[in-house]
């Protein structure tokens, strides 16, 4: 019997550390989609919504898709709408970052196939918390229609 309590007791205590760990994620990825592409497009963009826990810094994305990703920020210039690689985004903690049309994205360069409605993408986010050390989200993307627009961005 004292065996026996010793492992419900074990397998309880290995359960809640596994709860503990998976409820102090350090990052979340909400809603993550790619735009769909004609069969000669080389490049899609990559949107979602990222929250840190603690303050944090997305500083790559990953895809097997892609033979390079980047992540661009869209920004005004004299009236003229301009995209531009960045070398990261900060994610302050408790605080949502969105990654969507007209701002921060991610761009899929290179394409090694077509991106077609209903397909998964594997991204990889790799994220730089305050101690330097690097920890990495993995993130399935549903590939959405080429003119899909998300309700909180139609008007």
């Amino acid at each position: 019997m004292k065996f026996l309590n010793k492992v419900v007791s074990l397998s309880m205590l290995s359960a809640a550390a596994l709860l503990a760990s998976s409820a102090h994620a350090q990052v979340t990825v909400k809603d993550p989609w790619v735009r769909a592409t004609v069969p000669a497009a080389k490049a899609s963009g990559a949107f979602m919504l990222v929250q840190s826990a603690q303050d944090a810094r997305l500083v790559e994305v990953r895809s097997p898709v892609a033979g390079m990703v980047e992540i661009h920020q869209m920004s005004m210039d004299n009236g003229m709408m301009k995209m531009s690689a960045v070398d990261g985004i900060d994610l302050p903690a408790g605080k949502p970052v969105a990654l969507a049309s007209g701002g921060y994205h991610v761009m899929l360069m290179q394409l090694k196939q077509q991106m077609k409605e209903g397909d998964t993408v594997p991204l990889t986010l790799v994220v730089q918390k305050k101690d330097k050390k690097l920890e990495t989200v993995e993130v399935k993307a549903l590939v959405k229609p080429l003119n899909y627009v998300p309700a909180k961005e139609s008007k």
